[in-house]
């Protein structure tokens, strides 16, 4: 089983769950996966979605430059249920990135 992190916005309210290279929303539906070695996201049409910072926050840059399409991953299982992980306190917004609503 892939490592499981929980992703929170600015205001500390978790949003997404990345397990492994999969990224799945607060419900566990699938919304996108990490296609690169970095913490890009893109979404399940492969268009930019986010970027995870200090591995635990889920922000979306305003000058982000789309990279090559990444391909398509295939369908991944569901996301195990991972529980209510809590708050997780809220940080400022990092310059020109704003919150990723999923």
């Amino acid at each position: 089983m892939s490592q499981v992190t929980h992703l929170y916005n600015s205001a500390g309210v978790w949003i997404a769950v990345r397990s492994g290279d999969v990224i799945y929303d607060a419900e566990g539906k699938w919304v996108g996966w990490v296609p690169w070695n970095d913490d890009e996201i893109v979404d399940t049409d492969g268009h930019y979605l986010g970027t995870i910072i200090d591995g635990t926050r889920l922000f979306r840059s305003s000058f982000h430059t789309e990279r090559e399409y990444p391909g398509y991953p295939g369908r991944p299982e569901p996301v195990i249920e991972t529980g209510y992980p809590g708050f997780g306190g809220s940080v400022p917004l990092p310059p020109d990135m704003t919150d990723v609503t999923l």
